[in-house]
C-alpha cells in the first residue's frame, strides 16, 4: 500500500512540475505580443527589441525545461 501511495503522489507532483511550462507559454506569448507591437510603432529599434526578447524568451523557456527536469526525475528516479 505505501508503495503504490509514493507512486501516485510521485504521478501526481510529475503533473504539477509539467505545469510550469503553462506559465512559460503564457509569457513568452505576452511577451511576443508586446514586441511586435512595440516594434510597429519603431520599425528602427528593431534589432535591440528582438534580440531582448529573444533573451526573454530564453530565461522563460528555462523555467520550463527544469519543470520538465522535475517530472522526469519524479516519475523514472522517484519509484526506486
Amino acid at each position: 500500500m505505501n508503495e503504490f501511495f509514493v507512486l501516485g503522489m510521485s504521478a501526481i507532483g510529475a503533473g504539477l512540475a509539467v505545469i510550469t511550462g503553462l506559465g512559460a507559454g503564457v509569457g513568452i506569448g505576452n511577451a511576443t505580443g508586446k514586441a511586435v507591437e512595440s516594434i510597429a510603432r519603431q520599425p528602427e529599434a528593431s534589432g535591440k527589441i528582438t534580440s531582448t526578447l529573444i533573451i526573454g524568451a530564453g530565461f522563460a523557456e528555462a523555467t520550463a525545461i527544469y519543470g520538465l527536469l522535475v517530472s522526469i526525475l519524479l516519475i523514472f528516479v522517484g519509484l526506486k
